[in-house]
């Protein structure tokens, strides 16, 4: 009988708390192998690391880190570390929302990315809260979600954002399947001075303004709903697609 092979990966650091209640969670569903970077890399989006060579640590059986990027993680754990294909690639648990527009910038979701870009099932695991975080009701959600994945897969080129409400487990209305809202900042940018009055700027903070409608993986986690959202490789807008050859014809 096959034993699936589950590659876990975050952006948070390989001693991050929610990699670690992860790959707990996941350990019962087949061999599941930690491969994540040695330090926070929050906010990296997709980045490859091309100016420098990149180490790989083993830190315990199974457990592994590079000091590099999620990205980088995830590739050379396929095609370097591991002796087979993954089944499943789990990214997270991220302490906070990947929802929006910040799944653009966000590292967890983006190593799930790669994972769909090598045809492997991929998820993104987020706990929509705030500190102090507690990953025990969010990773008995990830081992339902995973155990689902590795039963029927996914639709080709598609990996799952998931988004999970920091609530108790009787307390979760259910699951919503979404699409991505919009999440817009206003005064995100700080100005600040050093000593010596040099200016300096520092991105984060700011007012959050929502929108997109009910059907919004953010309206699903405000109400108290686990938001699925599927994400697509292809970003091309096809409606964008048709315009451009209905009205910009040369």
């Amino acid at each position: 009988m096959h034993t699936p092979l589950i590659l876990v990966t975050n952006d948070d650091g390989v001693h991050a708390p929610g990699i670690r209640a992860l790959h707990e969670a996941v350990r019962s569903l087949g061999r599941a192998m930690i491969v994540a970077p040695e330090r926070d890399n929050s906010a990296v989006s997709h980045a490859l690391t091309m100016n420098r060579p990149l180490r790989v640590f083993e830190l315990e059986e199974d457990i592994l880190t590079i000091d590099g990027t999620p990205t980088d993680c995830v590739i050379i754990a396929i095609n370097k570390i591991l002796t087979a294909k993954p089944d499943l690639l789990v990214s997270g648990i991220n302490p906070g929302a990947n929802m929006g527009d910040d799944i653009s910038y966000s590292g967890t979701v983006s190593a799930a990315i790669e994972g769909t870009m090598y045809d492997i099932p991929s998820l993104a695991f987020s706990l929509a809260g705030t500190p102090p975080f507690d990953f025990e009701v969010a990773a008995g959600v990830a081992w339902k979600l995973a155990s689902m994945a590795l039963s029927w897969r996914l639709p080709p080129s598609t990996l799952l954002n998931i988004n999970i409400p920091q609530r108790a487990s009787g307390e979760i209305r259910g699951i919503r399947f979404t699409r991505q809202g919009r999440r817009l900042y206003q005064d995100a940018i700080q100005e600040t001075f050093d000593p010596w009055g040099r200016k300096h700027y520092w991105i984060g903070g700011g007012t959050v303004h929502w929108s997109g409608g009910d059907d919004t993986d953010e309206q699903a986690v405000r109400n108290g709903f686990i938001s699925v959202t599927p994400i697509q490789l292809d970003l091309t807008n096809h409606s964008g697609l048709e315009y451009l050859e209905r009205q910009w014809r040369m």
